[in-house]
């Protein structure tokens, strides 16, 4: 009874495996690039992966949306886990030898984490760095960073399609709903940029600094409006319009009619087509690209819910000057969607793009559970 007890639960075990491995099998074959690129699976098998950050011995960091947990990948692609039990675990990033990453309402780390991966076959303690983060679930995954001032920067989503945390009871008028934050090193916080509805994904431009961010736009207001955004940050505590405009120039029906003359907003820099769900994004400086591809953003497009035709489900290049301004922008990796007539079939979901150090770029995808390479 107990023989044929495991030897069922090893059978479903590898099914298991198997439909993730075809799944992310099949998004590959289907997925068009550039002439003179490759795309492979780099690994699979790996819960809804996210976030993605790289040591410098070579070891991975990922961030599991769904499964609560962090993963280690070493450089021979083999993976353990380093954290467990977490919430909404999608955010990691290194700094000066020690690993964070987020859960809904805190921010840990990882001392000395490729020590503790050579030395340590446990899951390694975990240091909090701050546990005083908004903690409603909805957009309540935190997308984490280090700027090139050595601070940690983080993006807070509002906890609703349309509201104003900041002026509602009902969020405890809590301002940093809707906003990219900075943590000083007092443990306070700074707003960035505000009027954020929801960012999944910011990086700084490799020449000026500049903080560039996405957002996902407001849903219920039709197929094709509002749009998703891509904001650049030239001035610090500024408004990019949540939630009384959205893109350029779209009122909210509810809000709109609030704005006063003394609100002034950011317009983004560019539209992205509505209910794309820009999520992870990267600004590209290595020396494995084309040169075409200096100062591009590689940004995922999560892919569209709210929407009679499916939008999104697939990676961007934004291309831009030394300066950081827009030079043009086009589809890079397209393919996870496949359309035959009326039917639509999405293959997965990309969720993150990652510069490597040798210049190859990660692309994770939480709904293929994998994680691909693309190199050129």
């Amino acid at each position: 009874m107990h023989y044929k007890f495991f030897l069922s639960l090893l059978i479903l075990i590898n099914l298991h495996a198997i439909s993730l491995h075809a799944s992310a099998s099949e998004a590959l074959a289907k997925l068009e690039f550039p002439k003179d690129f490759k795309v492979e699976i780099f690994i699979d098998n790996i819960d809804s992966p996210r976030q993605i950050a790289e040591s410098p011995e070579g070891n991975l960091f990922v961030g599991s949306k769904n499964g609560g947990v962090i993963y280690a990948i070493s450089p021979d692609k083999s993976k353990r886990i380093i954290a467990q039990g977490l919430k909404y675990a999608t955010g990691v990033t290194f700094y000066d030898g020690d690993l964070y990453f987020s859960e809904i309402d805190s921010i840990w780390k990882i001392e000395n984490i490729d020590n503790e991966l050579i030395n340590g076959s446990l899951i390694p303690e975990k240091v909090l760095v701050t546990n005083n983060l908004p903690n409603n679930p909805w957009h309540g995954w935190k997308w984490i960073d280090f700027g090139p001032d050595e601070k940690l920067y983080l993006a807070v989503g509002v906890p609703c399609n349309v509201c104003n945390p900041s002026q509602e009871e009902e969020y405890n008028f809590d301002k940093r709903y809707g906003s990219i934050i900075r943590l000083n090193k007092n443990a306070t916080w700074e707003y960035v940029a505000t009027g954020v509805r929801n960012s999944v994904g910011f990086d700084w431009h490799p020449k000026t600094n500049e903080l560039y961010f996405g957002d996902n736009g407001r849903d219920w207001m039709g197929d094709d409006l509002p749009s998703c955004e891509l904001n650049r940050v030239v001035e610090e505590g500024l408004s990019f319009g949540f939630p009384f405009k959205h893109a350029t120039g779209v009122l909210d029906p509810e809000y709109g009619s609030k704005i006063t003359n003394d609100m002034n907003f950011v317009d983004p820099i560019l539209e992205i087509g509505a209910h794309v769900a820009p999520t992870g994004l990267t600004f590209y400086d290595g020396e494995m690209l084309p040169e075409k591809y200096k100062n591009t953003i590689f940004m995922a497009l999560h892919g569209s819910w709210n929407r009679t035709r499916k939008s999104g489900y697939k990676i961007l290049a934004a291309h831009f000057d030394d300066r950081g301004e827009l030079l043009g922008y086009e589809d890079f990796i397209t393919g996870w969607l496949q359309r035959e007539g009326t039917k639509e079939t999405v293959l997965g979901r990309p969720a993150n793009v990652f510069q490597m150090q040798d210049g190859s770029l990660l692309i994770s995808d939480d709904r293929a559970n994998a994680i691909f390479r693309v190199s050129y």
